[in-house]
Parts: structure tokens; sequence; C-alpha cells
């Protein structure tokens, strides 16, 4: 999982390929109509292209003559699942960081808990 996540964040630290992807959110196209409004050569847009499927962002299908780029959206649930973890787990020290700036007075003395604090904290 990790190596695979690690893949997806560095597949998508390029500003190209990440407007890929945006492009590919949107609908399915051809490496020709996505490479039209870039100024490099189909070529490096198939690299990029490379480099999103080695990731699993992208996968390409055939249609008839057409080879059609397609964007795999569960692989953002992977990135999404591993951004709430940590979103969570700060979002949980700022509470506790709330909590103790609001039992300090002017001059940084903390106060004891209350019974209220306590609740507070168990609802948060």
């Amino acid at each position: 999982m990790e190596d695979q996540l690690s893949r997806v964040f560095a597949a998508l630290a390029d500003p190209t390929r990440r407007d890929i992807v945006a492009r590919l959110a949107v609908r399915d196209a051809t490496v020709g109509e996505i490479a039209e409004p870039y100024d490099v050569s189909v070529q490096a847009v198939s690299k990029h292209l490379k480099v999103l499927e080695s990731a699993g962002l992208v996968s390409r299908t055939r249609d008839a003559q057409r080879r059609p780029c397609h964007l795999e959206a569960e692989v953002f649930d992977l990135m999404t699942k591993w951004i709430e973890r940590y979103q969570k787990e700060a979002e949980e020290r700022f509470s506790r960081l709330d909590d103790l700036l609001e039992r300090m007075d002017d001059d940084g003395a903390v106060r004891p808990p209350t019974q209220d604090d306590r609740k507070r904290g168990a609802a948060s």
C-alpha cells in the first residue's frame, strides 16, 4: 500500500500530470486529445501518462481504433484514507490545544480542567 501511495504522490507532484488528471476526471481522452493544449510533443505527454499509469491513476482501453485514457478514481480512495487518518490526528491535537488555551489565564497559568471541560473534551 505505501509503495503505491508513494508512486501516486510522486506522479501528482508534476503540475502537467495533475492537469491531465483533472481533464481525465471530466472525460476519457486519447493521447492526442490530451496533448492538444500543451506546448510539448505527443511523446512527452505519453511519458507523463506512463507515470500516471504506473501509479495506477490512469488506464488505457481499446475502443475500435481509439485508445482512450481513463482515470482510475478508486486510487483516490487510497489517498483519501491516508489523508483522513492524519487529518483526524491533527484535529485531535488542535482540539487539545484549544482546551488548554481556554484554561490559560493572561499570565500563562493553566487552571485544572473542570467537569464541564472533561465533558466537552469527550464530546469532541
